[in-house]
């Protein structure tokens, strides 16, 4: 189980850093009586933390079981996504870099 945190390339790297770690928290509130984060939080409790750029951005939107973050000091920009923790995900989250 794992959960997967989209974050936008044209985030500068403090907005970034801040925008996964409320994503995160985020997620977890929003889905924190499912089955899913039940089972994430009784093991390891993963995280992948992606960049991605706007076309990727907007399509993962169309997947379930996410929370999109805006940022206030960014003209309430959309700057990240995170999605309920699950085993098996979509083919493009084995496509995404992983925020270096």
């Amino acid at each position: 189980m794992k959960m997967y945190i989209l974050i936008k390339d044209s985030v500068p790297p403090g907005f970034a850093i801040l925008g996964a770690a409320h994503a995160s928290l985020a997620a977890y509130l929003r889905f924190q009586e499912t089955d899913e984060v039940k089972e994430w939080l009784s093991g390891k409790f993963y995280k992948v933390v992606c960049r991605v750029n706007e076309k990727e951005f907007e399509k993962a939107k169309t997947f379930e079981g996410h929370a999109v973050l805006t940022e206030s000091a960014l003209d309430n920009a959309e700057i990240a996504i995170a999605f309920k923790p699950r085993k098996e995900w979509p083919k493009p989250f084995g496509f995404y870099k992983l925020y270096k």
